[in-house]
Parts: C-alpha cells; structure tokens; sequence
C-alpha cells in the first residue's frame, strides 16, 4: 500500500515557541500559515506539523500522492482504496471517505495503543 508522505502533526500549545524550537533543530518551514497557528516544518526528509488549538493529540499523517515535499506523485493507492482495504482487514475507521467521490479526501483511524492517524489526501 503506498501512504505518500509521511508526517507528524504535533499540538503545541505556543507555536511561536515550536517554531523556534524546532528550527533549533534544523528544521524550516515548508508551508502552512503561522498567523493561522498552523505550520508545516521540514529537515531532511522528515516533516512535522505544528498545530495550535486544532486538536487535542500528536497525529501521524500519510498523505497519498505527495511526496516530503508537497510535490504530486505519478502513481499512489487513492484513498478510497486504502479505504476499502482497512474495512477488507476489519480496521475500524473513525472517519470515512465518500466512496462516491474521487479526488480530495480523507479517513482516520485509532492504532491500537491510542494513536490517530489520519490519510489526507490533497488531489
């Protein structure tokens, strides 16, 4: 199964001082609207996301048909299809795509030690 590009999405609770903190590390910033309190941060090819206010826990995030750098790849599994291989497995899903749909999309689901993960698709 191809995923795309991997990410975690962190809640921070000052972005200011994440920002800061991880650009300590090495890390800059690729995209995302720090006024908006949200901010997606790059090293290498490992990406974070900073989110302040948006959500309670840390989410690991795939995003089909990117790779590290937002860009578009040639072929990936739609999320739809990883969709329907989850439910295949009997993985329960938090939230669920439209099958009826094409393009844009996303579902989550829980691990089963309690971490969201979320397959977010841009195209």
């Amino acid at each position: 199964m191809k995923l795309g590009a991997f990410s975690i999405s962190l809640s921070v609770k000052d972005i200011h001082k994440s920002k800061e903190f991880y650009e300590h590390l090495g890390f800059s910033a690729l995209g995302g609207d720090i006024n908006q309190k949200w901010l997606i941060m790059k090293n290498g090819n490992a990406i974070i996301g900073l989110f302040e206010g948006m959500f309670e826990n840390n989410i690991i995030t795939f995003n089909p048909g990117w790779d590290e750098n937002a860009n578009s790849i040639e072929t990936f599994d739609d999320v739809r299809t990883i969709q329907a291989h989850l439910k295949n497995c009997g993985i329960p899903l938090t939230a669920e795509a439209d099958t009826n749909s094409s393009g844009p999309a996303h579902i989550t689901l829980t691990d089963p030690d309690g971490t969201n993960i979320l397959i977010d698709q841009h195209r």
